[in-house]
């Protein structure tokens, strides 16, 4: 008994997919936990498409190792071989037996044309590869889809561990369409292309996009129309009979008897209505009494005949009566009323609507001679409807007063505190003061200007305790303090770089826990924790030189651009920059711990002009030019596009509650909005002649807000907001601050409040900077 031939089976390798880098924003549990900000490990675009390319290519060399592999152990089965070809096989096998060439010149000229053609595999074995249908057959699927994926049924979450989700008809493998990061998707889903519709291709794994015929449709059924575009709705009529009396009948069957011989149904139905007739039971129709008209004759009314002159009564207004006739309509008006020839027929060619008088002046000798008025009844008709269809109402006045229409605001006695007078005067920089920042104590005040300086400030006496130059060429254009008082740390950016500084000023302890904060970073770095870029990251960690370490500046952080904006988050882990005139990088997050920086936006639609962190949630608002966009770091996705309305935004502050913002922009307009209510403002305030440049609320209890402009004053508000959904938020102009001098158009740049005192600090152009208590 011959041996079974063992069936050749491919053996199916299975290898792990290739983990994404995560990059985590926070090792401790707090809301980055699970932020994954795909996209943002690497530090520049080019950098991503160069490892995108070397991945593809490692995945195309395992994929064709593995066919290498496997193609050594697959054998062509009998079963797969047509019965009208095993001839072929038989002269392809090489102890086959000769044929007559004559043999088999009339076996093909009786063979029908085969719709394949044999070629070899890798092992050398016969394959057939069986050429396309063609779709242009009498078929009631001619409009099908050509289906490209041949494995019917089958889950494509079975391919998962594979680099192919597929075979086509010629059993070649269909390779996993490539798929961006999670960021890039949501970017995408915020750029909708034509066609797009947010869902995967079962079949390919590629995205779902409609063709312009079926947009079309969807159009069409959208406007309430058939979506049929060929679709006549006024069809020509279909006569269903024909309207030729026909003499023949339609059937020939005899007529029944009941055509003719009386029903006695019937007959006993109208002995019974006789019945009733005779008993009076049933009595005929007589008209009533007095409605008989008679038509020949036609009735007229004098509706004027009884017209009684209506009583006074207060709500009895009578009509109001005709202007009198003019000189124009005298029937001998003087001779410069008179139109001459070409006037009359101007006035006769015009449309009855058009001319400039109803009557044309003419000139007759006597009365005698007037005839008769041809619009009189016209007229006279036109008059009653007017008054019919304009009845006339007395309304009495109302006589309020204007000011009880306005709401009623609370005293100002009621609302404080509140600053209202200049406390401290604080003079020292050369040039603008740019920007200012209270410490978390309360007790420090930093201030960064022109001249290139930061300057530490004892905030209740106004003398100045520590300073350090940065250069004279690049201005201080923002100072910001780490939250938590913990450790001090001041930030400040000055031109490309971002210097983080410990102040040896207060608690020693203090300025060693400062040291250690910013210390572990280099730790972290140097232990290999950070990937390895091929090319210059968007950001430089190093340290600033000697001479200014001496002074407590530890950190130096260098970016590609000028950076405008320094925004920490509560926690004092993170800061984020804003970089006006950069593009990929102009929005970056810092990790002091790991001094690692992350760009969350490849690209970002507009300039973008300022970031903050929600104070209690996991929430990154970023303001460019025209709006505010709010993502949502933990699930990566784009919350709201806030709507101000504005021409240009130049700051904006989140409440402390979170659930309101304030807006300020370079059209002199402060706008709040009430983020539950809508994306739009809530109110507009418009009180400054000039650009407003910074805008800030207080962070420690008191409903109040501030905003700075260039008109040099300082306007204070009050700003109360309640749990209650069904109140509104109550805002209250309160007091205008004016003490800085306008220099060169510019008046108030920055602005801080105390964080637990009703206290408020500004920074001017004319190089001070005050207290306002």
């Amino acid at each position: 008994m011959a041996p079974q031939p063992t069936s050749k089976k491919r053996k199916a390798v299975t290898r792990d997919a290739p983990e994404a880098d995560e990059v985590l924003l926070s090792d401790s549990g707090d809301d980055f936990d699970i932020a994954l900000l795909n996209g943002i490990h690497s530090q520049s675009e080019d950098e991503i498409d160069g490892e995108d390319e070397d991945a593809s290519s490692d995945l195309l060399d395992e994929d064709s190792n593995l066919e290498d592999e496997g193609g050594s152990e697959v054998d062509i089965a009998s079963d797969e071989v047509p019965s009208d070809v095993e001839s072929d096989l038989a002269d392809l096998k090489p102890n086959g037996g000769a044929t007559s060439v004559a043999t088999e010149g009339r076996e093909d000229a009786e063979r029908p044309l085969a719709n394949y053609k044999i070629t070899e595999d890798a092992n050398g074995n016969p394959r057939y590869v069986y050429t396309d249908i063609d779709p242009l057959y009498d078929s009631d699927d001619s409009d099908a889809p050509a289906t490209q994926n041949t494995i019917g049924a089958i889950p494509l979450s079975f391919y998962d561990s594979y680099p192919h989700i597929g075979y086509d008809i010629n059993g070649k493998k269909i390779a996993r369409p490539a798929k961006g990061e999670a960021l890039d998707a949501l970017l995408d889903s915020i750029e909708l292309p034509k066609g797009w519709t947010g869902l995967t291709d079962p079949a390919t794994g590629k995205p779902l996009e409609l063709s312009q015929q079926e947009l079309e449709v969807l159009k069409r059924i959208q406007m309430n129309e058939v979506p049929d575009e060929g679709y006549d709705p006024y069809p020509a009529t279909v006569e269903y009979f024909t309207g030729k009396t026909e003499t023949m009948p339609l059937s020939a069957a005899p007529e029944p008897k009941r055509r003719w011989v009386p029903s006695k149904h019937e007959s006993k139905r109208v002995m019974k209505i006789v019945r009733a007739i005779r008993q009076g039971r049933i009595l005929p129709y007589k008209p009533p009494a007095g409605e008989e008209e008679d038509e020949l004759e036609v009735k007229r009314y004098d509706i004027w005949a009884n017209e009684v002159a209506g009583p006074d009564h207060p709500m009895n207004v009578p009509a109001p009566k005709l202007p009198p006739p003019g000189y124009g309509e005298s029937y001998h008006p003087p001779p410069e009323y008179l139109p001459d020839r070409n006037e009359k027929k101007a006035w006769e060619d015009a449309d009855e609507e058009d001319r400039y008088k109803e009557v044309l002046p003419t000139n007759h000798d006597s009365l005698r001679k007037v005839p008769g008025y041809e619009d009189f009844l016209k007229e006279k008709f036109e008059r009653c409807l007017d008054l019919y269809l304009a009845p006339r109402v007395r309304r009495n006045k109302l006589n309020i007063d204007p000011e009880s229409l306005l709401p009623q605001l609370p005293s100002l006695e009621e609302l404080r505190p509140f600053p209202t007078t200049c406390a401290t005067l604080f003079r020292g920089h050369d040039g603008r003061v740019r920007s200012l920042a209270v410490d978390p104590s309360g007790i420090w005040l930093a201030s960064g200007g022109d001249d290139g300086t930061v300057k530490v400030w004892e905030l209740l006496t106004g003398r100045q305790i520590w300073t350090v130059k940065f250069g004279n060429e690049e201005a201080v254009n923002v100072v910001r303090w780490r939250p938590g008082t913990e450790a001090v740390i001041l930030s400040a950016a000055t031109g490309e770089d971002v210097y983080l500084i410990t102040l040896p000023i207060g608690d020693p302890e203090i300025e060693t826990k400062g040291r250690e904060i910013l210390d572990a970073g280099w730790g972290y770095a140097a232990n290999g924790a950070t990937s390895k870029a091929k090319k210059e990251p968007a950001t430089l960690w190093t340290r600033p030189g000697s001479r200014l370490e001496e002074e407590g500046v530890l950190v130096k952080l260098s970016l590609r651009k000028t950076v405008k904006v320094i925004s920490w988050h509560r926690r004092g882990e993170y800061f984020s920059t804003v970089c006006s005139q950069a593009q990929s990088s102009a929005v970056a997050i810092h990790t002091i711990s790991k001094h690692f920086t992350q760009l969350p936006f490849r690209k970002l639609k507009g300039l973008a002009q300022s970031a903050a962190f929600h104070p209690s949630q996991p929430i990154f608002l970023v303001a460019t030019q025209r709006y505010i966009r709010s993502y949502d770091l933990s699930k990566q996705e784009l919350l709201k596009i806030i709507q101000p309305g504005a021409r240009w935004i130049s700051s904006f502050d989140v409440h402390p509650g979170g659930d309101n913002l304030i807006v300020g922009t370079y059209d002199r307009r402060l706008l709040w909005h009430d983020l539950d209510l809508s994306v739009r403002p809530f109110k507009v305030l418009r009180y400054h002649k000039k650009a407003i440049r910074a805008v800030k609320f207080h962070q420690g209890g008191l409903p109040l807000f501030a905003d700075a402009s260039d008109d040099g004053s300082l306007q204070i508000f009050h700003g109360k907001v309640v749990g209650d959904m069904m109140e509104n938020a109550t805002i209250v102009p309160l007091k205008v601050l004016r003490g800085h001098a306008v220099k060169k158009e510019l008046g108030v740049l920055d602005l801080d409040w105390h964080p637990s005192q009703p206290w408020l600090v500004s920074a001017g152009a004319d190089g001070t900077c005050r207290l306002w208590t």
